[in-house]
């Protein structure tokens, strides 16, 4: 916290004195607070990252799926979380929670996540104003730091290699307000079930050719779960100028969060009481600082030159209570570990002829390297202890980047062009630790490290061979280099080609840091030129066709390849071990689609329709060890993910409804075996097997989604959204044996009213039927607990996390 302390002043250091300097331009007499150019004469989209902030080209020209949501799609829900929005507005986005906490929920966009969990391979990329947001060490995305009340778009992506590292899916771009489009001053409090307490505020100002734009917000939830708080703190400040050709903005950002994360609980614990966690304590820590300048210069009419240099801190601390694979060592081990704790050795491969040696390694030690003693129980044996671990990991990372890039949209041969040529270079350095300390399991499935009659509670484990728990000290640096070009060229009025590419170069570094593990030392370099090609046909006004190919490319994170060795299985979210480098994903995207928009009474209706096929070699999968809480990274041969993506939204002056549908088949393309030792189905070694078809876990294939606001009055609305999302398959069912997650239906229902000009009281109910659904099912082994004292014994391997109950929140807002 206090690494961060100086981003966070500096922030508001900056904020005070650009509010005392400039001044708000007159309100417009019917809104107090403006978004200047929210919505914009023509439908544009940014075609990169750096042009999120204009030069965007018509959407009728792009060869892919594309949505766009405005600041007041994403504010009419009232939700702290980017992620509830992109969910319930864009066809293709499902979500999970498998952190058990919705302020962190990941989503998926055609089967490719963006999670802020470590270890979860990760296939979106992420930006916010050109910044690169996925995370250094796993490629993770903390959507919980993002300001939602600063957002001024978010662009939605699917065919596209210019985006990057880590686009395999698509890419997310968010482009947040400034002093030139938002003009005044607002602050909202919300408060209600859970003990969620909420507020925030933004304000924007021009004075002639300088503004500022500072926004921040706060919320405080108790959870609906045991032990699962949420608080999060966000600052956002922006400080432009511009005149007829140059606009520069300098930019600072500091964020906080702390949650609860206890994760998926056993369905029998569920059935006695939804409200229940399994091992615990589970708690995650977030800082983050960022500091960037943006700028822009057009030359001429026709030329645009654009770039960025930032510098992002971030630090987490992760603490995790698991069940520990924990046993009196074998009778076939040396002398001195004798009714000594081993590790379990059940589920690793063994020598034909069973050695001393190969016993000894699993011997667990302190961290002054004794064996710990078992408790006495009756004759020579030990007696039971429910042993758990409580493991805690920290990350710090500083990342630096710089962007640039040129624009011409000037004609070329008498036709019209947007033409694109650019460079990134992103470089990011981490230190990482992790360890794990020995604990005892309470019967409330508590973890402590004290009790007097266990011996060596509260010490710092590893095992004598290094096999399976170890503590983990490493450093990384990851340099990410991109040279991108993309033409599109008007080859009739009603005929748009595009050609482009990217070329993306990584390099990542692995160090050790505690002496005693120079086999985690390594530097590997990746490298792929991507394609991107295309073509869109005005059929008639206001309705076009596409067709596209592109190819990206996602490289093993650190995390991951320090963590492909299934032998030394990792603690997810944690430790780091040897292993021979991943390769890189390579994922090649066929769609096609129709779009379009058309007068509808007062309004316009806007709709669209695509069908999309990726293709994935070596894709990165992450699979369980036996090892409680444990696993490890592979590559696969094949992969394929493809199906359908629909969407319609009307808007009038009274009326916004919007309906969309979308059906992803995503299955492996191999036959083999992949390791599942939780999973009932599991051959004797741990492993299901595999055939070309077979759906990838954790995604479900049909989703719809719905959604209606009504201006009763120019002062009262009046809305709702619903989301139907089909089953899907456990996590670790690679082989589609177990019955699925049921799917699920909710209904949110939100209204304000405007009591004067300046003051506007709002309320929403989520889940209003009060259903009960789970958004993410995984497997565990129920042998972990099984001395705890548990009221009852546990044998089902199906571990679930529900989505929240009926939830209600009012709040108040104030614009001047």
């Amino acid at each position: 916290m206090r690494s961060l302390a100086p981003g966070l002043t500096a922030c508001f250091a900056l904020a005070l004195s650009a509010l005392a300097g400039a001044q708000e331009r007159p309100a417009s007499p019917t809104q107090p607070s403006e978004e200047i150019q929210s919505l914009p004469p023509v439908k544009v989209i940014a075609p990169s990252p750096l042009s999120a902030g204009g030069a965007g080209i018509d959407r009728d020209k792009v060869p892919a799926m594309t949505h766009s949501l405005s600041a007041g799609d994403i504010s009419r829900t009232e939700s702290p979380n980017v992620t509830d929005v992109l969910f319930q507005r864009i066809p293709g986005i499902s979500l999970s929670d498998p952190n058990g906490n919705s302020a962190v929920q990941e989503i998926q966009y055609r089967g490719f996540a963006a999670s802020s969990l470590q270890g979860r391979p990760q296939g979106l990329a992420v930006y916010m104003n050109g910044i690169r947001l996925n995370e250094a060490f796993g490629d993770t995305v903390n959507w919980d730091l993002i300001p939602t009340n600063a957002i001024q778009r978010a662009d939605v992506w699917s065919n596209n290699p210019v985006f990057g590292l880590n686009a395999l899916g698509g890419a997310v771009s968010l482009q947040l307000k400034n002093g030139f489009t938002y003009h005044g001053f607002e602050a909202d409090a919300l408060g209600g079930s859970f003990g969620r307490i909420s507020g925030g505020l933004q304000y924007g100002a021009q004075k002639g050719d300088v503004a500022v734009y500072v926004a921040g917000q706060g919320l405080r939830d108790d959870g609906w779960r045991d032990k699962s708080p949420t608080d999060i703190g966000r600052l956002y400040l922006d400080l432009g100028w511009r005149n007829d050709r140059v606009e520069v903005h300098l930019i600072g950002a500091a964020a906080k969060s702390s949650f609860g994360a206890a994760a998926a609980t056993p369905v029998q614990l569920l059935d006695r009481d939804s409200r229940s966690i399994f091992t615990n304590p589970q708690t995650t820590d977030n800082e983050m600082a960022l500091l960037a300048l943006n700028g822009s210069y057009a030359p001429s009419e026709t030329w645009t030159l654009q770039g960025n240099v930032y510098g992002r801190g971030f630090k987490q601390v992760h603490v995790d209570g698991n069940a520990a694979e924990l046993e009196r060592c074998s009778n076939s081990s040396s002398p001195q570990f004798l009714d000594h704790v081993c590790l379990q050795d059940d589920g690793f491969p063994r020598p034909a002829s069973v050695t001393t040696a190969f016993r000894d390694q699993f011997a667990i030690l302190d961290q002054n390297n004794n064996p710990i003693p078992c408790p006495p129980g009756s004759g020579n044996t030990c007696a039971p202890v429910p042993y758990g671990t409580i493991d805690r990991t920290e990350t710090k990372a500083i990342a630096f980047g710089l962007s640039m890039q040129a624009i011409n949209t000037g004609p070329w041969f008498g036709h019209g062009n947007h033409f694109t040529v650019g460079a990134s270079l992103d470089h990011s350095t981490v230190d990482f630790t992790a360890r794990s300390r020995l604990g005892f399991i309470n019967p409330d499935l508590s973890i402590v490290t004290r009790n007097p009659a266990i011996p060596g509670l509260g010490s710092i484990i590893h095992t004598l061979g290094d096999v399976g728990v170890g503590p983990v000290g490493l450093s990384a640096a990851n340099t990410y280099y991109g040279v991108y070009t993309v033409e599109t060229f008007d080859v009739t009025d009603r005929w748009s080609a595009t050609l482009g590419g990217r070329v993306n170069v990584a390099t990542i570094s692995l160090r050790d840091q505690l002496g005693d593990s120079p086999e985690l030392n390594s530097d590997v370099t990746y490298s792929r030129f991507n394609p991107l090609a295309g073509v869109a046909y005005k059929i008639a006004p206001g309705v076009s066709a596409y067709a596209g190919y592109s190819e990206s490319n996602r490289v093993p994170t650190p995390l991951e390849n320090g963590c492909a060795n299934p032998v030394k299985p990792c603690l997810i979210e944690s430790f780091l071990v040897a292993d021979p480098p991943l390769k890189q994903v390579v994922a090649r995207t066929y769609e096609v689609g129709l779009r379009g928009d058309v007068p509808v009474l007062d309004g316009t209706l806007d709709w669209k329709l695509g069908l999309f096929r990726i293709d994935s070699s070596d894709d990165i999968i992450q699979v369980a060890s036996v090892i409680q809480g444990r696993g490890s990274f592979q590559n696969v041969p094949e992969t394929r993910r493809q199906g359908v993506e629909a969407g319609a939204q009307y808007q009038s002056s009274r009326w916004l409804a919007y309906v969309g549908y979308s059906f992803l088949d995503a299955t492996y393309q191999f036959t083999g075996t992949l390791p599942s030792p939780n999973n009932p189905f599991a051959d004797a070694d741990g492993n299901v097997r595999v055939v070309p078809g077979k759906n990838i876990p954790g995604l479900p294939q049909h989703q719809g989604k719905f959604g209606l606001d009504y201006k009763v009055t120019s002062a009262f609305t009046v809305g709702g959204d619903v989301a139907v999302v089909g089953g899907r398959y456990f996590v670790g069912d690679d082989a589609n044996q177990n019955a699925k997650l049921p799917g699920y239906w909710v209904l949110n229902v939100h209204t304000s009213y405007d009591i004067t000009r300046n003051v506007q009281i709002f309320a929403l109910a989520n889940n209003l039927l009060d259903k009960r659904y789970a958004l993410f099912g995984a497997f565990f082994d129920p042998q972990g607990v099984a001395n705890a004292g548990l009221p009852i014994a546990l044998t089902d391997h199906r571990t679930e996390v529900f989505g929240p109950p009926i939830s209600a929140y009012g709040g108040i807002r104030v614009r001047f």
